[in-house]
């Protein structure tokens, strides 16, 4: 079964974006970024809920595109519909049998984007094996949570950890199930 990696910038707080998806004080530059770039060449699928694709269309994505050109895409909502939709962009509801069929199919792990609320869900269910944290040096205060309103509770693993310029980190956890 193919394994979930949730790789996320956060603050020193939880926080994966500020007050209205500001992700302004965020690294965004080094050898840090750098790395994190070069681990999502390591994907071939990337899942998401809608909210975190949607947030794409600021930085010029265009409804029903590619975010990511060299990955298979799962866009999980209820609603969302696309008139123009690329072959390798599909939507999903929010089920756990499209989760389990997603991991079932041939590819490597699977990256999930962003979406505290979507990563909250999947944690909530047991369905998240690792999480990747960009640990940025800053203090949000309020914003969107790292998993939403989950208020599951897990003892983690610390598989490894990096320092990278602009005092980001990557920390590198595995969760009980994977």
């Amino acid at each position: 079964m193919r394994k979930i990696i949730y790789y996320v910038a956060s603050s020193l707080d939880g926080y994966i974006a500020g007050e209205n998806g500001d992700i302004s004080g965020f690294v965004y530059g080094g050898n840090g970024v750098e790395k994190y770039k070069q681990d999502l060449q390591n994907f071939d699928t990337v899942i998401m809920g809608r909210n975190t694709y949607e947030f794409g269309y600021q930085y010029g994505l265009n409804p029903g595109q590619l975010a990511y050109p060299h990955m298979e895409h799962y866009i999980f909502s209820n609603q969302l519909i696309f008139r123009d939709q690329h072959p390798k962009v599909h939507v999903k509801k929010c089920v756990l049998s499209e989760i389990e069929a997603i991991q079932g199919q041939k590819g490597g792990d699977i990256y999930l984007c962003g979406g505290g609320k979507f990563a909250g869900w999947l944690l909530d269910h047991g369905k998240i094996d690792i999480l990747k944290i960009k640990l940025n040096p800053l203090v949000l205060g309020k914003g969107i949570r790292l998993f939403g309103e989950s208020k599951k509770n897990y003892q983690t693993s610390l598989i490894s950890q990096e320092r990278y310029d602009g005092g980001l980190m990557i920390l590198t956890y595995s969760f009980p199930n994977a």
